[in-house]
């Protein structure tokens, strides 16, 4: 029964925060800051790996304020103290599950129960990698996700895209500003792309497209990514190909597994927006790229952050 502030629990008493943000980057920093400077006292669970995709990120140049750049964990760093220096609370732990079943709403982190009156959640969604040898190693120093954030580290050199469906032609389609070779790799003859991608990929006289091959090895020195092993999946036969940068694009995951379907996703895992921010559930709110699978971008992660704790706080009010 709730009361004064305190759910009882049998013999124990979870105080209900006002809110609680799941997750961190830049749409969890963002919310946490303007949940802060609303007065809401938020929690952040900001998961083992705070800061989100952008921590595998090495240099940041399209973020407004940054002149010269910036280093991805050294943006997140200053994204969290500045929330923080407002009151945001963080705690460095994944959220097992939650029980969105009735108010305040049911947060478990190790073991540990805690209540929300709302929540926010910036989880965001994780690339799907290849998982070859050589590929940790090479993440940001030569392989990404991204080639909106890293296509222009790579002028004038040959990279590779690995994938088959739209974001890899769209992806390889953007890389032909900068670089002067794109390669898309894909272990098949028939492609998930629309035709009207794969013919603006297939027409442009800077992308080559091979069939029938897969990674097997990224290849690297001292100063980066060097190339890649290429296997033929229907016989073995190797070859090798030169490349200082190279792109998956074989789709991402969104991080929703802990809300076991209590709330409302698409086909693809992604939750689905209602009323503004607000997900299927009152009082439950989501921001950043767990809902954003078109932009991917850290402006319009914060940017979603901002709407996600404003709405938050008018609907706190509506409560009361």
């Amino acid at each position: 029964m709730f009361k004064g502030g305190l759910l009882e629990v049998g013999a124990m008493c979870a105080e209900a925060r006002k809110v609680i943000i799941i997750g961190s980057g830049p749409a969890g920093y963002t919310s946490g800051l303007y949940a802060a400077r609303a007065l809401l006292e938020p929690l952040m669970f900001a998961g083992y790996m705070s800061g989100g995709q952008l921590m595998l990120t090495s240099d940041v140049e399209n973020f407004p304020g940054y002149p010269q750049g910036v280093e991805g964990p050294a943006m997140m760093i200053h994204m969290r103290e500045q929330a923080e220096r407002f009151g945001l609370e963080v705690q460095d732990k994944n959220v097992e599950r939650v029980d969105l079943s009735e108010r305040p709403f049911g947060v478990w982190v190790e073991g540990e129960e805690f209540r929300a009156e709302a929540l926010i959640i910036s989880t965001g969604a994780e690339a799907i990698w290849l998982g070859v040898e050589g590929e940790d190693a090479q993440k940001g120093r030569g392989i990404s996700t991204c080639a909106t954030c890293d296509g222009a580290f790579f002028r004038d050199d040959e990279v590779i895209v690995v994938g088959g469906g739209d974001s890899a032609m769209e992806e390889a389609t953007f890389l032909t500003r900068f670089a002067s070779k794109v390669t898309i790799i894909h272990r098949r003859d028939v492609f998930r792309s629309s035709k009207v991608m794969y013919e603006r990929a297939t027409s442009n006289p800077k992308i080559e497209i091979r069939t029938f091959r897969q990674v097997k090895l990224w290849l690297s020195d001292e100063k980066g990514l060097t190339g890649a092993i290429l296997e033929d999946p229907r016989d073995g036969s190797e070859e090798e190909i030169v490349c200082t940068g190279a792109f998956i694009a074989i789709g991402h995951k969104p991080l929703t597994g802990f809300l076991d379907s209590q709330v409302e996703t698409d086909s693809e895992g992604y939750i689905v927006h209602f009323d503004n921010t607000m997900t299927s559930v009152p009082g439950v709110f989501a921001a950043g790229d767990v809902v954003d699978k078109r932009y991917r971008q850290a402006i319009t992660a914060a940017g979603m952050g901002c709407q996600a704790a404003m709405d938050a706080e008018k609907w706190l009010e509506g409560q009361h």
